[in-house]
């Protein structure tokens, strides 16, 4: 039987090399993204990289879009294994200080990264439900971490902005919930700190590769039986240098 699996914001970055990585393992991956050249030029590559990819038409920001994609899905293939919840914007304002941003802002990055999330989650659940052991991966940030970005001697204690790092909190609180309620069935959710990647989403600055960021969300979408729901998990960053991978603080 096929495993398949969806990630959101398919078309680029690490939402392409997460498709890539699972499309290396067998897996059917299926390529959402709101721009359908964007989108079939994904595919493309995908399939000549030796993936079997197809391109789902999907704007998480409209819940008609998650309904609709969610009803193609069932239709080809009646259930699915694997969501990874990819899709993310950042936006500021201003010098990026709290006391310039504004609630246009705030709305824009929300309606993407908290409440695109839920509108494609509860519109691939039942499918999700259906697999033999449903995984969700909810791709989050390290800057989501209240606890790291008020520690004086972490890398995040320099972030002041509120959209993108806010986002990313409530994300982590979404996944929380979801986790609560799946807790006596198969599916699993977890949150994944891809780490600072370059990507475009911060004009191509970060220090660790679109490929790496991607292996976080692998490892969550593809875990045991025996794995975790509910965690904060991947790529560690710490003040001395050091590489680790493990469960962040909330």
């Amino acid at each position: 039987m096929t495993t398949t699996a969806l990630i959101t914001g398919a078309n680029k970055g690490i939402g392409i090399q997460t498709a890539r990585l699972l499309g290396a393992r067998g897996m059917t991956v299926l390529v959402g993204a709101r721009d359908a050249g964007r989108g079939r030029q994904a595919e493309q590559e995908l399939r000549a990289g030796g993936a079997d990819a197809r391109f789902v038409h999907l704007d998480v920001t409209d819940e008609a879009s998650a309904q609709q994609a969610a009803k193609w899905i069932e239709a080809e293939f009646g259930m699915l294994d694997i969501l990874i919840n990819n899709a993310g914007i950042a936006r500021g304002d201003g010098s990026g200080k709290p006391s310039q941003t504004t609630v246009a802002t705030m709305r824009e990055v929300y309606e993407t990264n908290v409440f695109g999330v839920v509108a494609v989650t509860n519109a691939m659940l039942p499918l999700l439900l259906r697999a033999p052991a449903g995984r969700i991966v909810n791709v989050s940030s390290e800057l989501g971490s209240i606890t790291a970005t008020t520690d004086p001697g972490s890398p995040m204690a320099m972030m002041a902005s509120v959209p993108y790092p806010s986002s990313k909190t409530a994300l982590n609180m979404v996944t929380a919930m979801y986790a609560k309620e799946l807790r006596d069935t198969k599916v699993k959710i977890n949150a994944a700190n891809p780490g600072y990647c370059a990507t475009d989403l911060n004009g191509d600055s970060g220090f660790r590769t679109a490929e790496q960021g991607a292996e976080v969300s692998v490892h969550l979408a593809t875990l045991p039986d025996d794995g975790p729901s509910g965690a904060f998990w991947g790529y560690v960053w710490a003040a001395d240098g050091t590489d680790s991978y493990g469960v962040l603080p909330w």
